[in-house]
């Protein structure tokens, strides 16, 4: 503190003593370094709580108004050399910030931290009454694979402090959704509550399913004899395996639709794909040679030559 104790304190030479308690425990509530590490809050705290250490005494304050003593506390040359104040026994201004062994402070810093944390330099007061802080929010990112985002599952995630917690993944979360956790944050102060976790969601991709709003799209592969001649055949969907029948003369690109078995009451779509066997044997060869002869057709009849 360098200058006027009273305006560290933000008060006029007028204030009662109990305004000075007041605003005191003003400052210490918002500036204290284990509550704010802002170094302009900790300089703030520290001239307050050597002006407070200086005009909580009567004695001292009346010494102080009478221009006996500098705001240091220190006597004025003209009255006694400051060697012989710095070293007398019980010179307020040996200790940091002001409140060491004083019991009218207790309630002050009773109110600012619990015996569970106690403050930096070591001292331990009663549990908060007045004074409460939410405890911290945590944030996660959480990949899921996509069959636990579109079915809903659960999940175990590791907190800051320690241990896991239990997640409930819901039926048809969304890529980049935030879920809110209530009260799975860190622990508050006093009687603050805890905080909340967020989880924000990543959906790893499916080598077969794609997702569009809440339909699921998928490409299924089928036979030629499939494609041509049509039947039942069983096709995956995020709930399970169901049986799709396939129309004869199916054709590459060609779409079916299995009502209500996407995503919260959405479709799911089977893009049909033709794939053709490994390798064209000397029978398939023949037979297409002779069915190509007798049933000619151009699937490229009608589209125009580009140039």
């Amino acid at each position: 503190m360098a200058g006027d104790p009273y305006a560290a304190l933000g008060l006029t030479k007028s204030a009662s003593d109990a305004d000075i308690k007041k605003a005191y425990r003003r400052i210490a509530k918002a500036d204290h370094p284990d509550l704010n590490p802002d170094p302009a809050a900790t300089a703030r705290f520290k001239a307050a709580s050597a002006a407070y250490d200086l005009l909580k005494d009567p004695e001292q304050r009346r010494r102080f108004d009478a221009g006996e003593i500098d705001d240091q506390g220190q006597e004025r040359p003209q009255r006694r050399a400051w060697r012989d104040h710095a070293e007398a026994a019980g010179n307020p201004y040996a200790r940091s910030y002001g409140f060491d062994s004083d019991p009218d402070l207790s309630g002050v810093f009773s109110d600012l931290f619990g015996r569970r944390g106690g403050f930096h330099r070591g001292h331990e007061y009663d549990d908060p009454r007045d004074f409460h802080v939410r405890g911290q929010d945590y944030r996660f990112s959480l990949q899921v694979d996509f069959l636990t985002a579109a079915r809903g599952g659960k999940t175990r995630i590791t907190l800051p402090e320690g241990g896991d917690l239990e997640v409930t993944i819901p039926r048809g979360v969304r890529d980049g959704q935030t879920i809110r956790l209530k009260g799975k944050g860190g622990q508050g102060l006093g009687q603050g509550g805890a905080g909340d976790a967020y989880l924000t969601i990543s959906v790893a991709p499916h080598p077969d399913f794609r997702r569009e709003g809440d339909d699921i799209l998928l490409t299924l592969p089928i036979s030629l004899p499939e494609a041509v001649l049509g039947g039942k055949v069983t096709a995956p969907t995020i709930d399970g395996p169901v049986n799709l029948t396939i129309p004869k003369g199916a054709t590459t690109g060609q779409k079916l639709r299995l009502r209500g078995r996407g995503i919260n009451g959405g479709d799911q779509h089977v893009e049909l794909k033709v794939v053709m066997p490994p390798k064209v044997d000397d029978d398939l060869a023949r037979f297409f040679e002779q069915w190509r002869k007798d049933h000619p057709y151009d699937p490229r009849a009608g589209m125009k030559a580009e140039g």
